[in-house]
Formats: structure tokens, sequence, C-alpha cells
């Protein structure tokens, strides 16, 4: 038998799923990681505004990096779209960053993590109410599921945490809906810059909005924490923060945003699995009825979609 050629091999690569799905599925449960850290870094004392500041102060070169490696040889930015950069990363990833770590401060990471994959149908949700699109009666219902799930699990948090509990769902939902607001509004300037171009530079003026916002509320002072939450920090800022990006990136060219969708519901319960190992959270009935739940109601909104 002769050997194949060389323009034989790369469609063969090309029809190979596996490092796409790879990359998704390692990204997913990188980005769930972030909830996990920021955890165990609160048991060191450390608040919501510094812990964010380290985070993005350590991720601040990576993006910077990127969106420079991204631009080589491109147009540079016009004044429109230096306003929408800013306007995305104040939105996408500088308020609901802040958010999410504020609300992680009162809620279990399994909660926060499902409250977040809420997203989907917040996008949708944002489309009916501001451009009046239509939504279908399967997508409705797909949306009732999900949030049943939540509210599944929001319920029994509330029996042992209380009005803390409530307090924290809705700084993460906070979250959820400044996200969605960020890909209902990104649309366009990602086809103009292109997806890795936008994110380097939303994420950087995120990360200096970060550092700036921890300059105004806190004494320089503060920033002397213990040598845990800044090496929990780091973590953070690659493994959790950049690298995602990057490997949901690369998994979105070779498999496309559907199937980086789908293997992404690994991220549920990869949190839920490590806020149990790790966290010492509790694994109970609840969780997992809510957890069905919620990707029963993401799937069925995909399905609809599609």
């Amino acid at each position: 038998m002769s050997a194949p050629s060389a323009a034989a091999a790369p469609r063969t690569a090309q029809r190979l799923p596996w490092p796409g799905l790879l990359l998704a599925a390692a990204g997913s449960i990188a980005f769930s990681g972030k909830a996990i850290i920021v955890k165990l870094a609160y048991r060191h004392g450390v608040d919501a505004v510094t812990l964010i500041m380290y985070r993005m102060l350590f991720a601040l070169p990576m993006f910077l990096a990127l969106a420079w490696w991204a631009g080589r040889g491109k147009p540079a930015l016009a004044r429109r779209d230096w306003i929408a950069v800013a306007g995305l990363g104040f939105s996408g990833y500088y308020l609901a960053s802040y958010l999410d770590f504020a609300g992680l401060q009162y809620i279990t990471a399994s909660l926060e993590r499902l409250i977040l994959y809420l997203n989907p149908t917040l996008v949708l949700l944002l489309a009916v109410l501001l451009f009046g699109r239509h939504a279908g009666a399967r997508q409705w219902i797909a949306m009732g599921v999900s949030y049943a799930g939540v509210a599944i699990v929001f319920g029994h948090e509330v029996t042992l945490a209380g009005a803390n509990a409530a307090l924290g769902a809705l700084l993460v939902l906070g979250s959820a809906l400044s996200y969605a607001l960020y890909l209902l509004y990104s649309g366009e300037e990602v086809k103009r810059l292109g997806a890795l171009r936008l994110t380097g530079l939303a994420t950087s003026v995120a990360c200096v909005l970060c550092i700036a916002q921890f300059l105004l509320l806190r004494p320089l002072a503060a920033a002397a924490v213990a040598p845990e939450v800044i090496w929990l920090s780091i973590l953070n800022a690659t493994a959790c923060t950049f690298a995602p990006v990057v490997m949901v990136m690369l998994a979105i060219e070779r498999i496309g945003a559907a199937a980086t969708a789908q293997v992404g519901m690994i991220g549920p319960l990869s949190t839920i699995a490590m806020g149990v190992l790790i966290l010492g959270e509790p694994f109970t009935a609840w969780l997992v009825a809510g957890t069905v739940l919620v990707l029963a109601g993401i799937g069925l909104l995909a399905r609809a979609r599609a």
C-alpha cells in the first residue's frame, strides 16, 4: 500500500475532532477552577477589591501580549473601536469579574457556576427585551427548566446561609447579566477586530480598571497580603484566566462554537467536583437535581436555536 499523499494528510487531520474537543474540555475545566481559587484565597482574609486587583495585575502582561500578537499586520484601531473596546472591557470583564468575586464571598462555588451557566438564557432574554427579537415556545421552556434548577440549589443554600446567600446570588447574577451584555454587543467588533484581538484589548482595559479601583478604594498597605494569596492569584491569572481564553478560542477554530459550547457543559460538573473535594462543600441531592435541570435547560436551548 502506498503512503498517503502530503495533500491527503492535512485533510485526515482536519477530520479528527479530538484536539478541539480536548481544548474545549480543558478550557471549560480551567475556567471553572477560578471559583475554587477565589474561595481558597478568601480563607486568608483578603477582600474582593484586593483579590481581583492581584488577579488582573498578573494577567495584564499576558493580555497585552495577546492583543499585540493578534493585531500584527492589521489596521490601527479607529476612535469608535477604542470607545467600543472600553465599553466592552468595562461590562464584559471588569464589572462581570468584580461582581462575581464579590458574590463568591457569600455563596458556594457550585451555585456560582450554575448561575453563570445561565448566560445563554440571559443573552436571549436581553435580545428579546432590548431588540424585540422573538423567542419560541421551546426556548421559553428551556429557560424555565434552567431557572428551576438554579432555584432548587439556591433555595437549599438559603436555608444554610440565610440572607447572605441571597446577596451573593444577586451579585453573581449581576455578573452574568454584565457578561451577557458584552456578548450581545460584541458581535460587530469581533467581525472588525477578530476575537483574540478584541479579547486581549477588552481584558487589558478591565485589568487597568481593576488596578485603578484598588488604588482609589484601598490604601497601598492593603496590598500586603498572605503569600498564599499571591500564589493563588498567579495561578488564577494564568491557568484560570488567560489559558482558558486561548484554549476556548482554539477549540472554536477547530470544532466550531456549537460543539465547543456543548463540551463546555463539563464546566459546572467540574466546579461541583472541585468544590466538594477541595473546599469541602456539601454534595446533596438538591445540588444534583438543580445541576441536571440547568444542564438540561441549556441543552434544550441549544437544540431550539439549532
